[in-house]
């Protein structure tokens, strides 16, 4: 069921994509959000890259979701540098040990419905 979370509103979101598994784990809740309504997801490289429609995006949206794969904080750094606010939520807080946790559609499932319902409650 689309999230009505994000009517009127609109909702980026950027996900580590990462080489461990939890940059797995960000870009999969990511997408699933996106199919569930919960916002729209965009591209954190080209924020990184300063791309100018990237930014502008980024600065003219209701919210920012930021889905880090883990506490190095990739796109946590790349929002702060850029001074725009966001939300963020980081896979190893979803007991996901990084290079280690097996990336399972049921741990996608899980992590995305906890984030959903986050994102959700905070609107």
């Amino acid at each position: 069921m689309p999230c009505a979370c994000s009517s009127g509103n609109t909702t980026l979101l950027y996900a580590c994509s990462g080489a461990a598994n939890t940059g797995y784990l960000a870009d999969q809740v990511a997408r699933a959000l996106a199919k569930d309504g919960a916002g729209k997801m965009t591209c954190l490289a080209a924020l990184g890259a300063n791309i100018s429609g990237y930014v502008e995006s980024a600065r003219g949206a209701d919210h920012n979701i930021i889905l880090d794969g883990c506490p190095v904080g990739c796109g946590k750094r790349i929002f702060d540098t850029l001074a725009i606010p966001f939300e963020r939520y980081v896979m190893t807080d979803y007991n996901v040990e990084k290079g280690k946790t097996a990336i399972t559609g049921e741990i996608i499932m899980d992590v995305s419905s906890a984030v959903k319902a986050s994102v959700c409650n905070g609107r």
